[in-house]
């Protein structure tokens, strides 16, 4: 009894690592272009942090896709896969947009006309990319395990993530180590190389063929009617605020935290990108942490706690620009760190839990939109306050220190948002759909 009972684990555990790999294979290409190549692009090729900001932000201006890309693939199979073929697209326009990417920023410096062009191509291939594969594979991820096993599957798929930023981070440090143009050319194209390899694993038998028949094109509802859905509900709505909000703090200090560095403190492009490592695995080891407490403390408690430690984190690297004192602000590197892995897990379990079983690929996509979302606003507003501040104090140190005060602002403000969110009332509001939902869905 106890050998068959480990023979039906074994099948659910390995399509869980799986799906960690695809997770794992998309952010080894988001370290590359967002971390490392924002410090070249600000500091050793001098171009403005708003620049730079829309270029990073440009991928996510297409994140409306996901909402009519996760109704579209619930019911309209391709190959017989509802979410496959999504997936290996998507990774392979990442893998493009990556190994594009070093080109396009010395052709910024150089020959801007061009080099527009070829941003607009790296940063909006990467884009398409991510919209794609994330909204499929968190799509799919729902469905492979249940609602009894999202939790654990989303907590070893972050897992997996963070621990491939880690090595990530760490290996295109050591590439790094004696910085050129054709360096971080080669070290981008093995970073997607890798990525390839392992998102090819990752989908290798993974998603059982579709069951019910495709239906017609013309059936698909349109996107604006998705967004009237969501619209419509509440409690949606409210959760679709609060995480652009939170997300916009959080991942909004991946523009500039690394430019920061440099700027404050002089570090080599060795040293900043293996900022990156050091905040992996202190999120890591929370997120361990966090992944033990889940079910046993209450989930809103546990992101209380991760925002609150993320607005001391970001408090603390305000003191480190004003005393130029390194050790502060690999203190709040730390703290930060630990700060995201306590809320991930809990902030995705509640997210998960803001779905129905009618409508995962509507809701996950919804909720996908809003990470994107919040990262174009993170982004421009952290440039754009950047230079406006460096230009009127003559001090780009200070035009930082502005942006990471402000960050830590909108997590008071998500604090507050998230007292008002019930989980019980958006099921309630999306078993009951409203007359304006109705007509949304026909």
């Amino acid at each position: 009894m106890l050998a068959r009972f480990s023979e039906s684990l074994m099948p659910l555990s390995l399509k869980r690592f799986q799906l960690g790999l695809l997770h794992v294979a998309v952010a080894m290409t988001l370290v590359p272009i967002q971390s490392t190549l924002n410090r070249v692009m600000i500091k050793e090729l001098a171009l403005s942090a708003t620049l730079v900001a829309l270029f990073a932000s440009l991928p996510y201006l297409f994140s409306p896709i996901q909402v009519a890309l996760g109704s579209f693939s619930d019911t309209h199979p391709l190959f017989g896969y509802r979410r496959t073929p999504y997936i290996a697209l998507g990774l392979l326009l990442c893998v493009l947009g990556v190994g594009l990417a070093p080109y396009a920023a010395f052709a910024l410096a150089a020959r801007p006309f061009v080099g527009d062009l070829l941003s607009l191509l790296a940063f909006g291939a990467w884009g398409m990319g991510y919209n794609f594969s994330t909204v499929s594979y968190f799509s799919l991820a729902a469905e492979l395990s249940g609602e009894q096993g999202r939790s654990r599957a989303i907590a070893i798929m972050f897992f997996m993530m963070i621990l491939s930023i880690i090595f990530t981070a760490i290996g295109l440090g050591r590439l790094l180590e004696h910085y050129s143009p054709a360096v971080l050319i080669r070290a981008f194209w093995v970073v997607g190389g890798a990525a390839l390899a392992l998102g090819a694993l990752g989908l290798a038998g993974l998603e059982p063929r579709a069951t019910i028949p495709s239906q017609p094109l013309e059936a698909r509802p349109s996107w604006k009617a998705l967004a009237r859905t969501l619209v419509a509900n509440p409690q949606a709505r409210l959760f679709f605020l609060y995480l652009v909000l939170l997300l916009a703090a959080i991942l909004g200090q991946d523009l500039l935290l690394e430019p920061y560095a440099a700027q404050a403190f002089n570090l080599t492009v060795k040293a900043t990108t293996r900022i990156t490592s050091l905040w992996g695995t202190c999120t890591l080891l929370c997120l361990l942490v966090a992944g033990f407490l889940e079910g046993r403390v209450n989930k809103r408690l546990v992101v209380q706690i991760g925002s609150w430690g993320a607005v001391l984190a970001f408090g603390l690297i305000v003191v480190s620009g004003l005393s130029l004192n390194k050790s502060v602000f690999y203190l709040a590197v730390v703290i930060l760190g630990l700060a995201t892995g306590l809320s991930t897990v809990s902030n995705l379990s509640l997210m998960l839990d803001m779905t129905t079983a009618t409508g995962v690929g509507v809701f996950i996509g919804a909720w996908g939109m809003a990470d994107a979302f919040a990262r174009l606003v993170g982004n421009v507003l952290s440039g754009l306050v950047r230079d406006l501040v460096a230009q009127a104090s003559r001090n780009p140190v200070r035009g930082y220190l502005v942006v990471f005060g402000l960050e830590a602002l909108l997590l008071v403000a998500s604090l507050g948002l998230l007292r008002q969110i019930n989980v019980a009332a958006f099921r309630r509001q999306t078993d009951q759909p409203s007359v304006v939902e109705r007509m949304a869905l026909r």
